[in-house]
């Protein structure tokens, strides 16, 4: 496991030594990608790591659609966590479409959290993830912190082995085992990636916690309460998109209302039927536990409307994953 110098260190003249900046230009500021195969923690760090939730968790692959920024701020640094979809094999054009997206986020980092679940052993997807960030490291000299996720799930004898899984995996400038669950070494994580920010001023306000446009917000959240219990083959079938957020009019300053229009895609008219059960029952649970966030969100009480619709195979159709954002 090889150690490199954080960013934004610099060079003493005389010794030859590196020498960290000090000063008002000593706060550092910067960007952390959070990378790995679907399902290995990476939203549930990211909101760990920033103390509120700014990314929709679920325990089906491809959860994350796209890349959600949340900001945790310090008095030595201020931390923008990227979280993206999870790397892997396309499959469909939405597939490669999201690794694209994976790719170029990488591209303007500082620093790479790439993370490897504790509760499975790494495997192919975890060595085709190591090989894309090896031609990064070549290629910028972007620093990757290596975390075994999940760290609370299995025993001290198996964690150490996974620990030499992951050294053996790669080259990491650090190595990390953590439970974002448990919020065991949170702390630590944060701190190391931070190290290698690069000394700025703080680039968002310290009460900002995501930079997500509300809509966006909106429909991850029905996404994620969409994908509650539903079969294995549902969830990357599932686009959701928010048609209207309008404040009702004529409603007392004291007591106001908005109205939340919500369209959900889904490929077959078998999968709606899903979204939708028997009589409306499963439509009507998720527009109950979207409300509560969307509520959180807008700071007071709303109507949602929501729909389900199927727009077959939009997965591989450009013209279609266009309309529905990707």
């Amino acid at each position: 496991m090889s150690q490199t110098q954080p960013a934004g260190a610099q060079p003493d003249p005389g010794s030859g030594e590196v020498v960290q900046p000090t000063g008002p230009s000593a706060y550092r500021a910067g960007f952390a990608c959070v990378v790995g195969r679907p399902n290995a923690g990476k939203s549930t760090l990211t909101n760990a790591l920033v103390g509120s939730k700014v990314a929709i968790t679920s325990s089906r692959p491809q959860t994350t659609r796209h890349a959600i920024r949340g900001i945790r701020t310090t008095e030595d640094y201020q931390l923008i966590l990227v979280d993206t979809p999870g790397l892997h094999r396309p499959r469909t054009l939405l597939g490669q479409r999201l690794n694209d997206l994976v790719r170029e986020t990488l591209l303007d980092v500082d620093v790479i959290g790439f993370c490897l679940p504790s509760d499975q052993r790494p495997g192919p997807g975890d060595a085709f993830i190591a090989r894309d960030l090896a031609d990064l490291q070549r290629a910028k000299r972007v620093p990757v912190v290596a975390l075994a996720t999940k760290s609370d799930t299995v025993d001290k004898q198996r964690l150490a082995e996974h620990l030499i899984a992951i050294d053996q995996l790669g080259t990491w400038d650090a190595i990390v085992p953590c439970s974002a669950a448990r919020g065991d070494q949170v702390e630590e994580v944060a701190e190391v990636l931070a190290s290698y920010l690069p000394a700025s001023p703080k680039l968002y306000p310290d009460d900002v916690l995501t930079d997500e446009p509300t809509v966006v917000m909106i429909a991850e959240l029905v996404r994620e309460a969409a994908l509650e219990g539903v079969r294995d083959e549902l969830p990357h079938s599932l686009a959701v998109v928010v048609d209207e957020v309008v404040p009702r009019a004529e409603r007392p300053i004291d007591r106001p209302l908005t109205d939340v229009r919500v369209h959900i895609f889904v490929e077959r008219p078998s999968q709606k039927a899903i979204i939708i059960g028997r009589g409306g029952s499963r439509l009507r649970e998720v527009g109950a536990q979207a409300r509560v966030g969307i509520e959180r969100i807008i700071g007071h009480k709303v109507f949602l409307d929501l729909h389900v619709k199927v727009a077959k195979d939009w997965q591989r159709d450009p013209k279609q994953l266009q309309r529905l954002g990707f």
